[in-house]
């Protein structure tokens, strides 16, 4: 049988936990406010059946990263955190310097958890801080304080090896200057890692109602290249370079796991909504699992599993998905590893167009997208992909 051309990227289990304690109006993540308590004994029997199902399929690997997201996973138990790191060390093989993160808010209840679930195996954790002045946090339905984020930022790095915090920026009405000092204000607060996401009016979310309703704007496309060029500007001067288009981090300190997605490794989704791709002797499959939460934790319950949706992935496919995922990196992708996923060539004549408009760039082995081309990603991929 032919081998996949994935085995060296890392194999990676994502977990999803759903739930809220609100639902922020820019968020369409697969997340749910529940004002009852959820039963965590319950829903962790169904991640240990859905990880013992996903590890039938595809045995013998060893785990380099293990991601919980949410929703927030910081409203689960320490201990229902660590049965599932328990189940996952059950079902496969963990690298011993496997990178272990938790998403967290950064509210003061949470972070008095982060002891628990450092004992339960967690060594990284990523912090949403989102901003770093409370009238835009109050905007964005953020339910912390810049000073409870900073205080949690603190026992964070008191806690774990390492930490990372998210920041939307291009909020409504901010400018340039402003962003500029709130970025140096978080770089010093930031070791190693920061997620810097431009914000977006995203289809079916409240910010969207508003938009459309003409109750807020956001800054037109060249404030927006404006603050993107602020962003590389600043982490490039203080050691904080970009290594994907919006994750910035010390030379060594990139997020592992988030590698993976990139560099179009193999991962296992647990939970509802998650997604996995998985390598079966010389094919891809992309799986998904059922988005609303009862309704997964009812489908394991009486199958094993929660997925709703499972393709095998053309050549063509992987190819564009290969693209889509690595173009991201600074590092950008080995064009050979396309022929591998396709069976031909990147398209010449493309190519050395894009090289001639100084939207990507070559070195060795490998072609990756310039400074000036991330701006305008989504046409060099199209255009690569065509």
């Amino acid at each position: 049988m032919i081998e996949h051309p994935t085995r060296d990227a890392g194999f990676g289990v994502y977990v999803h936990w759903p739930f809220c304690a609100s639902k922020c109006p820019y968020c369409d993540f697969n997340s749910h406010v529940r004002h009852q308590p959820v039963d965590q004994e319950r829903f962790l029997a169904a991640f240990r059946r859905e990880i013992a199902h996903n590890a039938a399929r595809i045995p013998g690997r060893t785990v380099t990263s293990i991601f919980f997201g949410g929703g927030t996973p910081s409203l689960m138990k320490p201990e229902t955190v660590g049965a599932i790191l328990d189940a996952i060390g059950g079902a496969w093989a963990v690298d011993p310097g496997a990178e272990v993160t938790l998403e967290a808010n950064p509210t003061s209840v949470e972070a008095d958890r982060f002891r628990g679930y450092r004992t339960a195996g967690i060594n990284r954790v990523s912090l949403g801080v989102q901003a770093l002045n409370d009238p835009d946090l109050r905007r964005l339905g953020r339910m912390h304080s810049v000073e409870e984020a900073l205080a949690a930022v603190k026992i964070a790095a008191s806690i774990f090896e390492r930490y990372s915090f998210d920041l939307i920026y291009a909020r409504p009405n901010q400018t340039p200057e402003e962003w500029r000092a709130e970025l140096k204000q978080a770089i010093g607060h930031a070791v190693e890692h920061l997620s810097l996401y431009q914000l977006t009016i995203e289809p079916g979310t409240w910010f969207q109602r508003l938009y459309d309703a003409g109750k807020i704007t956001i800054p037109d496309e060249e404030t927006g290249r404006a603050l993107y060029d602020v962003t590389q500007e600043v982490c490039e001067a203080h050691g904080l370079p970009a290594y994907e288009i919006s994750n910035h981090a010390r030379p060594g300190a990139e997020s592992r796991h988030n590698l993976v997605y990139w560099r179009y490794g193999e991962y296992a989704g647990i939970g509802p909504g998650a997604h996995g791709r998985l390598v079966t002797g010389n094919a891809r499959l992309a799986t998904s699992t059922e988005k609303h939460p009862e309704t997964w934790l009812a489908q394991v319950e009486r199958e094993g599993h929660g997925i709703v949706e499972e393709e095998v992935l053309t050549s063509e496919a992987e190819g564009d998905e290969f693209l889509l995922m690595g173009l991201r990196l600074k590092e950008g992708i080995d064009p050979r590893r396309y022929t591998a996923f396709t069976g031909r060539e990147l398209n010449a004549r493309k190519v050395r167009h894009l090289l001639e408009d100084g939207l990507i760039r070559t070195e060795g082995n490998r072609l990756a997208v310039t400074r000036e081309g991330f701006p305008v990603l989504n046409a060099v991929i199209a255009e690569l992909a065509a």
